[in-house]
C-alpha cells in the first residue's frame, strides 16, 4: 500500500478505524528525506494498515494543533486513538516491530486506560 497525503479535512475521517501510521515531515528536513524511503518501504509490507504523510508546511495549523514540534514526528492511531508519538528516525526493523506491536495491542484495555486518565 502506498503512503497517502493526510490534510487537516481528512483527518479525523482517517484516523477513525483501523490502524493508521502518520509521518509528520517537511522538505527541507534531512532526516525526513531519510525516513521517506522507510515509510513507503514498510507500507508495502501491511496492505492493512494505512499509512499517511502530512506536510507540516503544507498543513501548519494540523501540525500546530498535534503540537509537532520537530519532524520528524510519528504518530500511531488505533481505532482513533493515539496509541505511539515519538520524534526521529526509525530503520525498518524498528517501524515494522512498531506496526506489530500496535497490531497487538488489547484495545479494549487500551480504552479502559484512556477512561481512566480522563476520569
Amino acid at each position: 500500500m502506498a503512503t497517502t497525503a493526510l490534510t487537516a479535512a481528512d483527518f479525523e475521517s482517517v484516523i477513525g478505524e483501523g490502524i493508521v501510521l502518520i509521518d509528520f515531515w517537511a522538505a527541507w528536513c534531512g532526516p525526513c528525506r531519510m525516513f521517506g524511503p522507510i515509510f513507503e518501504e514498510v507500507s508495502e509490507q501491511y496492505p492493512d494498515v494505512a499509512f499517511a504523510k502530512v506536510d507540516t508546511e503544507a498543513e501548519r495549523d494540523l501540525a500546530g494543533n498535534l503540537m509537532i514540534q520537530s519532524i520528524p514526528t510519528l504518530m500511531a492511531f488505533r481505532d482513533g486513538i493515539l496509541v505511539f508519538r515519538d520524534s526521529g528516525v526509525l530503520n525498518a526493523s524498528q517501524l515494522s516491530g512498531l506496526v506489530e506491536q500496535v497490531k497487538a495491542l488489547d484495545m479494549d484495555e487500551v480504552r479502559r486506560q484512556v477512561e481512566a486518565a480522563a476520569s
